[in-house]
């Protein structure tokens, strides 16, 4: 990865910080060539500090730690993304953004969909949805079968909850059905939007 740091006076660069999962924005801080180095090898997001005129570590005195997932540079290769896992709130507020905003998924159901992946190779004993992937492809067919049935049932009575219940149940089983046969909602949602434009 080619950053042009030479661009500004000072060799710093935006970095702008997304929560891996949510995808919510949590921070903007500045790295030159050293804070880079330092996130890559330490794992833990590092910044240049103008205040303070040295690297400065997010976390270091809270323990609300930025792990480091993922970097990407931008198109003129002069601001950062940086993809991170908090450990915490971000901002030295106590609010998880430095924006005030709460660090919840923007698209849930995308959200749902990575944590879904996540559990497919984990151990059965560990999780729900890893037991599920652990059943094979006809055991999960048929839970949502089942869950569809359940949702049917609901559906010609007036219990607002029970019904709304049953529809997420098939919702979760019908991501996993899909994550097992190796396709993602993105995908269905192609066809969708295919079928709309026809």
């Amino acid at each position: 990865m080619q950053v042009n740091f030479a661009k500004y006076a000072d060799g710093l660069v935006p970095a702008i910080v997304q929560d891996e999962d949510t995808l919510r924005v949590l921070m903007l801080g500045f790295m030159n060539e050293e804070a880079l180095e330092r996130t890559q090898d330490s794992g833990k997001v590092t910044f240049f500090s103008r205040s303070k005129q040295r690297l400065w570590t997010k976390g270091e005195e809270s323990g609300h730690f930025l792990l480091l997932a993922d970097v990407l540079v931008d198109c003129d290769r002069d601001t950062l993304l940086v993809k991170a896992k908090p450990q915490g709130p971000t901002c030295h507020t106590g609010a998880d953004t430095c924006w005030g905003e709460e660090n919840e998924p923007g698209d849930f159901l995308s959200y749902l969909e990575r944590v879904i992946v996540s559990r497919k190779a984990a151990a059965p004993e560990t999780s729900y949805t890893a037991k599920l992937f652990a059943k094979g492809i006809n055991k999960m067919a048929q839970k949502v079968g089942e869950e569809a049935v359940e949702l049917v049932i609901e559906a010609k009575d007036d219990d607002k909850a029970l019904f709304l219940g049953e529809a997420a149940d098939l919702m979760f089983h019908y991501l996993v059905l899909l994550q097992a046969k190796g396709y993602s909602l993105s995908e269905v949602i192609d066809v969708l939007k295919l079928r709309h434009a026809t």
